[in-house]
């Protein structure tokens, strides 16, 4: 073993093993009096990664993880590690790509390196400590978008960007409104692609964040966003996610509508919410979460109603085989389930508020498919 090699097993020892400042000091320590074993430190920190990679975990995943347990220096520590393992990995597909794309910068290497040394224990320390999760399918045997659909999805993200970007919120809930139905539309012509030609891709998974606070009530909105868009979706609570199962376009549907309509909920509580301190009330947190709860509810009720409307009788034969495809997907990624009932919805004025936030979408002014 070399001696830069010992000093980071030393450290190893001392720091990752112990869960105590002491043993976290010792090891950083150890590390700060050596140099040269910055470039071992750095290659053990990728295999961690890597090995997080085989227990189903993906960069998003890790990103969000470290943000929730840690501070930001090791969220941007445990990006530049996963970027210099993607160097010498295999391709894992476009959504993995993505998520490479959005990581956050690399660390500004001003700390000492006491400082810098801590922060890459804790973080490793976090990263051995991963548990397994449900495997993914990958997309590398999936085919390219074709044209019609990739500039479907397109108008779809620029209804989405207006709707998101606009002050007026009358504006922002029509726009919304509008991509759902392109939304509907497009998943209805993936199914009568599939009735076409009857092989068509097994259903997928993503991961799609659900952020504290509130992330029940938000958990709800994704989880009627799914369903609206023929996916199903499972909230893991401890890592601040939803799995969502479905078809490729179906999926690209939900991540892009849960975050336009997440957006659009806030702008519109925040409203809300200021009118209620006005009259001088203070109770911000039932508030707030009542009226997600109440949004996320009536929202799920509107949605259905455009993806009904979007389906021919002749249709149905085909939505219920993908329909049992993705069921049959998820109970085989997740046997057992339980359901969670929201919590903290007791304010009257913020149920009110939700309900008439999510009425305003008009999302049943459209015409039928032929």
């Amino acid at each position: 073993m070399t001696s830069t090699a010992s000093t980071v097993e030393r450290a190893f020892r001392a720091a990752l093993y112990d869960d105590t400042d002491t043993g976290l000091d010792t090891g950083a320590s150890l590390l700060a009096a050596d140099p040269a074993a910055d470039a071992e430190l750095t290659r053990r920190g990728e295999e961690f990664v890597a090995a997080a990679w085989r227990r189903g975990w993906q960069p998003a995943d890790v990103v969000r993880l470290v943000r929730r347990e840690l501070e930001e220096p090791h969220a941007r520590l445990a990006a530049a590690l996963i970027r210099a393992q993607a160097g010498r990995d295999r391709p894992r597909g476009r959504r993995w790509a993505t998520q490479l794309e959005a990581l956050p910068e690399d660390p500004a290497r001003g700390a000492d390196r006491f400082t810098h040394a801590t922060t890459a224990l804790e973080l490793y320390r976090l990263l051995l400590r991963l548990p397994a999760l449900e495997p993914l399918e990958e997309e590398t045997r999936r085919t390219s978008a074709a044209p019609a659909a990739t500039r479907m999805l397109t108008r779809i993200r620029a209804l989405l960007a207006k709707a998101e970007a606009t002050g007026y919120p009358e504006e922002a809930e029509a726009l919304s409104a509008k991509a759902q139905e392109l939304m509907a539309r497009h998943s209805v012509d993936e199914a009568l692609l599939a009735a076409e030609a009857p092989a068509p891709d097994a259903p997928g998974a993503c991961r799609i964040g659900v952020e504290p606070p509130y992330e029940q009530a938000k958990a709800v909105l994704l989880d009627a966003v799914a369903t609206a868009n023929h996916c199903r979706a499972v909230w893991n609570e401890p890592f601040g996610f939803s799995t969502v199962v479905g078809f490729e376009a179906d999926l690209e549907a939900v991540e892009l509508l849960y975050t336009s309509l997440l957006v659009q909920a806030t702008h519109a509580m925040t409203r809300a919410e200021a009118a209620q301190r006005a009259g001088g009330r203070k109770r911000t947190k039932t508030f707030r979460q009542s009226f997600l709860a109440a949004y996320a509810h009536r929202v799920g009720d509107r949605l259905a109603a455009v993806a009904r409307s979007q389906v021919s009788r002749d249709l149905l034969p085909v939505l219920a085989t993908r329909e049992i495809a993705v069921t049959g997907r998820l109970e085989r990624m997740f046997p057992e389930t339980t359901t969670t009932r929201l919590r903290g919805v007791s304010d009257e004025a913020g149920w009110t508020e939700g309900r008439a936030a999510a009425d305003r979408a008009q999302v049943g002014n459209r015409p039928r498919l032929p």
